[in-house]
């Protein structure tokens, strides 16, 4: 889903998961309502306990179910699913900008994030489902009346949603109906994760690194030439991003969307200011920054050493917008882009248990 919308979710907050509006007895043919912890992956030995409240664990029960409605036109009305912007192919993205002028963050260990969204302005991953599934949503336009509608004809859905959370999920209440969905949907997306790339196995000591590679990440590791591990962390930070918002001098002016976090804060200190995107997957999920201005790496590393521009919110870490970048000449900029693609996963892009069930 994307997380474009910032809006305020308390109702999710108010009801514990475990709560039953109706007998267990009436559904005995469904089984005890038991959900299994679900065990996330101990390969990847960097990275810390991924964040999940205590009102919705990540279940076996419930990932199945965000699985299947992940990749479900059924939640919208005009045939689209969390998959149709969101393809694995392209590390859950697709390669264009939304109806809204916004690019479709991809889904990459977001177990991790503490915000959600270009501007982090959503504040946890169980809730940020809650904008598309509202009546009139650009992207699933869904009708929340169609979608009871279709679940009480479904074979399967009513029985998931009890195994996973022990609601009846077709006589629920609207707001009811709606969190339980967005925590199914969170659940699933806490397992996408990505920590199979070749610099992950550089790191493990599985393979080595070309000549350009190694050098491509000195560059991004170097204050006076990428200077780029300030925001996008280096090889002790498995995200690869520093969870923090910038203004990374891609405006001299703003309007619109441009104006980043002002638009949730209305802090002019806000101005221009974005969550910093993880890099891992980086070479498949273009467009790249908010608004998918820029088609290719290429663009990107030439936008960093030649097209910074000034304005009153620019970060202080960009420190060579004075002279419109990091001034990388043609080899360095190829040797960067190829360091950045050793991040790429390909294990995590075809994943069968990240894919569209059968």
């Amino acid at each position: 889903m994307r997380y474009l919308v910032v809006f305020l979710v308390s109702f999710v907050f108010i009801s514990c998961r475990k709560d039953h509006p109706f007998p267990e007895s009436e559904h005995e043919d469904w089984g005890v309502y038991n959900p299994h912890p679900y065990t996330f992956p101990t390969t990847f030995k960097n990275f810390p306990s991924p964040a999940q409240p205590d009102w919705n664990q990540t279940t076996v029960e419930g990932v199945i179910l965000g699985r299947k409605l992940y990749y479900d036109p059924i939640l919208g009305t005009n045939g689209n699913s969390c998959s149709a912007c969101h393809q694995q192919q392209n590390a859950f993205t697709i390669a264009a900008t939304g109806p809204n002028g916004m690019g479709i963050p991809a889904h990459i260990n977001l177990a991790w994030n503490s915000g959600y969204g270009w501007t982090g302005a959503a504040p946890v991953l169980d809730s940020v489902a809650l904008a598309d599934l509202a009546e009139g949503n650009i992207f699933l336009n869904a009708n929340n009346d169609s979608i009871q509608a279709r679940f009480a004809r479904h074979p399967v859905y009513p029985e998931l949603f009890w195994k996973a959370f022990g609601v009846d999920i077709v006589a629920a209440s609207l707001p009811e109906r709606q969190k339980y969905i967005s925590y199914a949907l969170a659940q699933f997306m806490r397992t996408q994760i990505s920590y199979n790339a070749k610099f992950d196995q550089y790191l493990r000591g599985e393979v080595s690194l070309s000549s350009d590679e190694t050098a491509g990440y000195n560059i991004f590791m170097s204050e006076n030439k990428g200077d780029c591990f300030h925001c996008h962390g280096d090889a002790t930070n498995p995200m690869w991003r520093d969870n923090l918002r910038h203004n990374n001098g891609l405006n001299a002016s703003f309007s619109g969307n441009d104006l980043g976090y002002f638009n949730n804060s209305g802090n002019p200190d806000d101005i221009g200011k974005f969550r910093t995107p993880t890099l891992r997957n980086i070479e498949l999920t273009a467009p790249y920054m908010h608004d998918g201005r820029f088609a290719t790496l290429e663009e990107v590393v030439d936008f960093y050493s030649t097209g910074l521009q000034h304005s009153p919110t620019i970060d202080p870490l960009m420190k060579k917008v004075d002279v419109g970048g990091v001034q990388l000449n043609p080899a360095e900029k190829a040797q960067l882009i190829a360091f950045l693609k050793t991040l790429t996963d390909y294990t995590f892009i075809s994943d069968p248990a990240l894919s569209e069930p059968e």
